[in-house]
């Protein structure tokens, strides 16, 4: 295979990380993994990808990686309020000042293009209403809240994107997105400081049971589903364009409550004793927000690939195989 470039992928061993270094070296890309932990365990090596260990806020740590021939950075590094007890200086600190390092990096190695991730929370004011969020809408952040320094701190790491970009013609494509499903041996993250299972893992682990789930509020309401394998097919498809790039929203499928809740039964519950759904009207609405991906689709000509079952299905096939185990482990490690 041709290769059609070197990248350099920043937070490698993380939920996206991985799964987007993986998908760029099969599609052809020289690919150059990253990430905080000391040791891979040998993971990318197996797979002909160098790795290094750094930190991102360090920017000496940057002498340990190529300095030339660099084609583009994916940038996925930084700290997340879901994966730890709330910690703010972590939050700006990995997120600002190491995006202002990775950038500078960029710069001294003659790199013409970054991808970066951008939260939803940036255009808050929009949720829970009825009007599609824009890839263009005006960039704010939540006053309280675990989200409202991440956001600040993702927002700044946008404006500091955009000043190199127009000072030193570096492409930037910023993808803004809700969850990314995929599976993780971990089902477990922080939400106001608290650990709890994630929502849909609950779902699938009561599916798995055959026990009954209860469905909250409206079950029209809908909400964008995106598979980790079109997220990183999107990524693959911001290296290989020519544009200068934007701000772009990442949507997928829409699927209603009742759909998701069914398509979980269907594909985790026993054939003999799948579960029952019992409709609780009473309770709280999910979230509602739905993105405009005129942009996303037309400049980059990206389409998902994954319907919600065949998503949900492979979900399934990578819970039982473990294929990022040699990096994250297995589900028994996570076990209460």
């Amino acid at each position: 295979m041709m290769n059609k470039g070197r990248v350099v992928v920043f937070g490698a061993t993380g939920n996206l990380g991985a799964y987007t270094a993986l998908q760029l070296k099969s599609s052809g890309f020289d690919v150059i993994a990253v990430g905080g932990r000391n040791s891979d365990n040998g993971f990318f090596s197996e797979l002909g990808i160098e790795y290094y260990s750094i930190d991102i806020c360090d920017s000496n740590s940057f002498a340990k990686l190529p300095q030339k021939e660099i084609d583009a950075v994916v940038h996925f590094a930084g700290e997340l309020p879901s994966r730890y007890e709330y910690n703010p200086r972590k939050l700006i600190d990995s997120i600002v000042q190491g995006t202002l390092n990775v950038l500078e990096y960029i710069r001294l190695t003659g790199a013409n293009k970054i991808v970066f991730p951008q939260t939803p929370f940036d255009v808050w004011y929009r949720h829970n209403t009825q009007t599609l969020i824009e890839a263009d809408d005006q960039r704010s952040f939540p006053l309280t809240g675990d989200h409202s320094i991440y956001t600040i701190a993702k927002n700044t790491a946008v404006d500091l994107i955009e000043h190199y970009h127009h000072t030193f013609g570096i492409s930037r494509f910023i993808l803004r997105f809700f969850t990314i499903y995929q599976y993780h041996p971990n089902p477990y993250h922080y939400a106001e400081g608290t650990r709890k299972m994630m929502p849909y893992r609950i779902l699938i682990e009561r599916a798995m049971k055959g026990e009954d789930i209860e469905v909250w509020g409206n079950p029209s309401l809908t909400k964008e589903i995106v598979y980790i394998k079109d997220f990183t097919h999107l990524v693959n498809l911001c290296i290989s364009s020519n544009s200068k790039g934007g701000i772009y929203n990442v949507g997928g499928k829409r699927v209603s409550l009742e759909e998701q809740i069914q398509g979980i039964i269907e594909v985790f519950s026993p054939q003999d004793h799948p579960s029952q759904k019992k409709y609780l009207p009473e309770k709280p609405n999910a979230l509602l927000a739905g993105f405009n991906t005129n942009k996303t689709e037309k400049e980059l000509g990206y389409k998902p690939r994954y319907s919600y079952i065949e998503a949900m299905a492979d979900f399934y096939k990578e819970m039982q195989n473990e294929p990022f185990a040699k990096l994250w482990g297995v589900k028994e490690d996570y076990l209460e």
